[in-house]
C-alpha cells in the first residue's frame, strides 16, 4: 500500500502545468480466441494460472494466491483471519521489522551477550537504531504527559521527516523530540505549552525554540499545518489553557464557558495584550472565580498554571479595572453573577 508523503518541504508556489498524456484506463483483458467483450476469466491459485472459463486458454501464469496461508482446523465456522506477521507501519518504511532475539541461558559461559551484540551491529545500522530509539523516547514521553497515540504517532511522523531531510545534524535529539511533541499537540488541539514541554523533556527553552523554528520554516507549519498539507491550526491560546487548567481545579463547567467569554472580550478591547497565554488564563479563572463566588486562592491557580501569583494579581487588576466592559449586563440582569464579590486587589 503506497502512503502519501507526511509533512511534504515547503515549495514555493508555482503555476499548475496542464497533463500532456494519461494512461489509457479502457484496456480490457479479453480471451483471443472467444474474443468476448464480457470474458468469463478464471484464476486458478492451485496452478498458479489465469485461464478463460469459456474455452479453457490459458492466460497467464504463475498468478499470486491471495488466500489466507494455511487452513483453519478451529471449531468456529467461517474463513481464518489470520495471516503472516503483523500489519504494515507506515513509521518503519525502510526499516527491518523482524527481529531475532537469543536467549541468556548460556550457562554462564558468556556466549550469549557476544552473539546478541553481533544480532544487533549486523541487523540494523547506525541511523536506524537511532530512530528506534528516538521513537520509543517519543512513546515513553507521551505516556507521561498522558497524551493519546495520536499524538505519538504524529510526532513520530514529524521526526522521521526531519531524519530524512538532515536538518538537525549535531542537534541534541532531546530538543528535536520535544519539539516534535510540542508541535504535534498543536495539530491535534490539545496544545502544550513550552514550560510544559520543558519540563517533561528537561531540555532548555532556547533549544526547544530553535528547533521549533527549524521545523517551521522546514515544513511549512506556520503558524500550524497538517501532516500532509499546510492549513492553519490554532496556536496555544488561553481559551484552550481554560479548560485543563479548570479540570485540575475542580471547577464546574459554567467557570469554564465564563472564562472563555471574559478572555475574548478583553481581547476584544485591547485588556493585557502583550501578556502571555498561560498568565491570561490564570488571572482569567481568578477573575471568574471572584465574580461567581467560586473561592479559588492564588497559589492553587498559580501551581496549576505553573505562574507567580504576582503574575496572576496583575491580569486580574487589569480586568478588575475594566470590569464594565467585559462583564456582560445579561449576566447581572439575571442574577448570575454578582459585581460586588469582585475585590480590589491593590498594588503590594
Amino acid at each position: 500500500m503506497a502512503y502519501s508523503q507526511p509533512f511534504p518541504l515547503a515549495q514555493p508556489i508555482t503555476k499548475a502545468t496542464q497533463q500532456t498524456f494519461a494512461p489509457d484506463l479502457a484496456v480490457r483483458l479479453i480471451c483471443p480466441e472467444c474474443r468476448d467483450p464480457n470474458p468469463n476469466i478464471v484464476e486458478e491459485f492451485s496452478s498458479g494460472d489465469l485461464v478463460c472459463g469459456t474455452c479453457g486458454l490459458v492466460l497467464g501464469d504463475r498468478v499470486v494466491d491471495t488466500r489466507s496461508e494455511w487452513r483453519t482446523f478451529a471449531n468456529d465456522e467461517g474463513d481464518d483471519p489470520s495471516r503472516v506477521g503483523a500489519a504494515s507501519d507506515p513509521l518503519m518504511d525502510g526499516i527491518e521489522q523482524l527481529d531475532t532475539v537469543i536467549s541468556f541461558q548460556d550457562g554462564g559461559s558468556g556466549i550469549a551477550r557476544e552473539l546478541q551484540r553481533a544480532a544487533s551491529r549486523s541487523q540494523s545500522s547506525r541511523a536506524e537504531r537511532n530512530l528506534l530509539t528516538a521513537f520509543r523516547d517519543i512513546s515513553s514521553w507521551c505516556d507521561q504527559f498522558s497524551l493519546p497515540k495520536t499524538i505519538a504517532d504524529i510526532a513520530k511522523q514529524l521526526y522521521k521527516r526531519s531524519d530524512e531531510e538532515k536538518l538537525f545534524r549535531g542537534k541534541q535529539p532531546d530538543a528535536v523530540i520535544a519539539a516534535c511533541i510540542f508541535i504535534a499537540c498543536r495539530q491535534a488541539h490539545v496544545p502544550r505549552t513550552f514550560r510544559e514541554i520543558c519540563n517533561l523533556t528537561h531540555v532548555t527553552k532556547k533549544t526547544l525554540g530553535q528547533c521549533y523554528k527549524a521545523l517551521e520554516q522546514a515544513f511549512n507549519l506556520t503558524p500550524g499545518a497538517s501532516a500532509t498539507h499546510a492549513n492553519l491550526a490554532p496556536s496555544t491560546g488561553p481559551e484552550s489553557l481554560v479548560v485543563r487548567y479548570c479540570n485540575h481545579l475542580d471547577l464546574p463547567p459554567k467557570v469554564q464557558s465564563y472564562c472563555a467569554d471574559i478572555i475574548v472580550a478583553a481581547r476584544e478591547h485591547g485588556i493585557a495584550d502583550g501578556r502571555s497565554p498561560v498568565s491570561i488564563a490564570g488571572g482569567a479563572i481568578y477573575f471568574t472565580c471572584c465574580l461567581l463566588n467560586t473561592p479559588k486562592t492564588l497559589k492553587e491557580i498559580g501551581d496549576v498554571a505553573g505562574v507567580s501569583e504576582g503574575t496572576i494579581r496583575l491580569v486580574y487588576r487589569l480586568y478588575y479595572a475594566e470590569r464594565t466592559k467585559i462583564v456582560k449586563q445579561k449576566w447581572i440582569d439575571e442574577g448570575k453573577v454578582h459585581m460586588s464579590y469582585l475585590k480590589d486587589e491593590g498594588p503590594r
